[in-house]
């Protein structure tokens, strides 16, 4: 039988295991034109024809039936996920929000807050994309697996303690990490999220805690337009272990690499966690409808080995990471990134060709420019923020 499967650099056998939950693909957004509601208001002039809402199952079902063709699919590890408990819910969220959404869920959908759409049974579905992460966790934590990627639906980083935002009902990564901590034991675990909309739910969650470092690279003022800004380094005992990078619209490979070789590796290798989490949203594709940037299938691929190899490369972590899917609305270009990605963490590497790659690697502008680097090093002055607080914590235990 012949097979797409060319051998690759990691371990023989299921290293990495995979989440998909098709109750996730059911999750709900209702008829829209983009993100905004569909309807006719004449009196305000409101004419919005209905049509698919823009987080819709297709990319991810798109990214999964390629793993499947291409033959990937079969060298990873299915993981059995559950769903998230209350319980685990109430590590972040609110008893009050938790149980509004339930409410709403069970009588005919509604809005979780800002932009977080759901329909009859929601509740129980985002429950689920919770629970998947956390299984993902669980596996690698065992060491069932190396390292996972957890396709779930609907994403969660914009999700905070009392309210959805952006798509996002229940904050699946902040949850994931909690579970690390306070149910496996896990002392120090690091964030990173590339998704290009800023992580604010998974902010919130760790803005004051020392045992999270939190790092997110994004598109400066995109959404939400109020967070994510170089400034916000956490508060109290947690200053310094919350990083920015608002990169400007029209960043590509360059600013990203830049990004990732000055702050993003140099903070996660001083922290030294023992797991890293990936809030992995593949919007900062070039042809993504809902941002300006300029990364292709090749620049995730970087990123994510990179990562990796981090992760292998620190004593206390072991290789142990997990990237769980967060936003990402092309769907021409969501299944090769994800493919990319997961190419990476698996080893093999499938003879699938990008038809984008090419074409978007040939973009200007595509090398650091003068305005980016300076965004840059600005956040270069955090890592030495979190180094400084890393080393009183030392000298203070001594």
């Amino acid at each position: 039988m012949e097979t797409n499967v060319q051998a690759g650099s990691g371990a023989p056998g299921h290293r990495t295991g995979y989440v998909f939950i098709e109750r996730g693909m059911w999750h709900d957004c209702g008829p829209s034109l983009g993100w905004q509601p569909s309807g006719i208001r004449e009196q305000d002039g409101l004419y919005i024809q209905p049509d698919q809402h823009i987080e819709s199952p297709e990319t991810k079902r798109r990214l999964h039936n390629l793993l499947a063709v291409c033959g990937l699919l079969d060298e990873l590890l299915p993981l059995k996920p559950r769903p998230a408990t209350v319980d685990d819910l109430l590590r972040f969220h609110t008893r009050e929000y938790v149980d509004r959404v339930k409410q709403m869920s069970d009588f005919q959908g509604g809005d979780a807050g800002e932009v977080a759409p759901f329909g009859v049974g929601g509740f129980e579905t985002a429950l689920w994309s919770v629970g998947g992460c956390i299984a993902a966790v669980d596996a690698v934590l065992a060491g069932h697996v190396k390292n996972a990627y957890a396709l779930v639906r609907p994403p969660g980083h914009h999700a905070e303690r009392d309210r959805g935002r952006g798509f996002c009902i229940f904050s699946n990564v902040a949850l994931a990490a909690l579970h690390a901590q306070k149910v496996r034991g896990v002392k120090k675990v690091a964030v990173v999220d590339w998704d290009v909309h800023h992580g604010n739910g998974t902010q919130q969650a760790f803005y004051d805690d020392p045992s999270v470092l939190m790092v997110s690279i994004h598109q400066d003022g995109l959404y939400p337009a109020e967070t994510g800004k170089v400034a916000e380094t956490g508060s109290g005992a947690g200053v310094g272990f919350n990083i920015n990078i608002p990169l400007p619209p029209g960043s590509g490979n360059g600013a990203y690499e830049a990004a990732f070789e000055r702050v993003v590796l140099p903070a996660v290798r001083a922290f030294e966690p023992e797991l890293i989490l990936v809030s992995c949203g593949f919007d900062a594709a070039a042809l993504d409808p809902l941002s300006t940037m300029m990364l292709s299938s090749a620049s995730f691929r970087k990123m994510a080995t990179r990562l990796q190899s981090l992760a292998d490369e620190l004593p206390s972590c072991r290789g142990r990471l997990v990237a769980c899917h967060e936003g990402g609305y092309s769907v021409s270009m969501v299944p090769f990134c994800g493919l990319a990605v997961i190419e990476v963490l698996s080893g093999p590497k499938v003879n699938v060709m990008d038809p984008y790659l090419e074409e978007i690697e040939q973009y200007p502008y595509q090398a650091l420019q003068v305005h980016q680097d300076a965004v840059i090093t600005r956040a270069e002055a955090n890592v030495a923020l979190l180094k400084s607080r890393l080393a009183n914590s030392e000298g203070s235990a001594v």
